[in-house]
Order: structure tokens, then sequence, then C-alpha cells
């Protein structure tokens, strides 16, 4: 799965810490989900789309082979 949080944190200058409090889950966690190690739950990913006013399908894209 790839994803675009990186980007949309980019977009309103959040942290991954700012992000992970606005979420409820550690800044590790979104470390991990940015770079590929954690696919993030559906609440999870509801709560990033939300945040971020997009849809997510937007921030999460299934590769090929997934």
């Amino acid at each position: 799965m790839e994803n675009r949080i990186r980007v949309a944190r980019a977009e309103v200058r959040m942290t991954q810490q700012q992000l992970s409090e606005a979420i409820g889950v550690s800044r590790q966690t979104i470390n991990a989900i940015e770079s590929g190690r954690f696919v993030p739950s559906t609440v999870l990913a509801l709560k990033m789309a939300r945040l971020f006013k997009k849809p997510v399908e937007e921030l999460f894209q299934l590769e090929e082979e997934d």
C-alpha cells in the first residue's frame, strides 16, 4: 500500500508529532505509516482523511500486487 501522508502533512506544515497528537497515536506510528512499514486501521485512515479534508483514496492507494 502506498500513501501520501507525508505530502498531506507538508501541505499544511504539520509535524509527525502534531499529526500523532491530533489522531491519538504515537509519532513512531506516523513514521511507520509514512515509510510503509505499518498499514493503518480503517479508523486511523478515516481520522487522517477527516483531518486533512481529503478522501481516503487520495491518501492511500493499493499497489498492483496488493
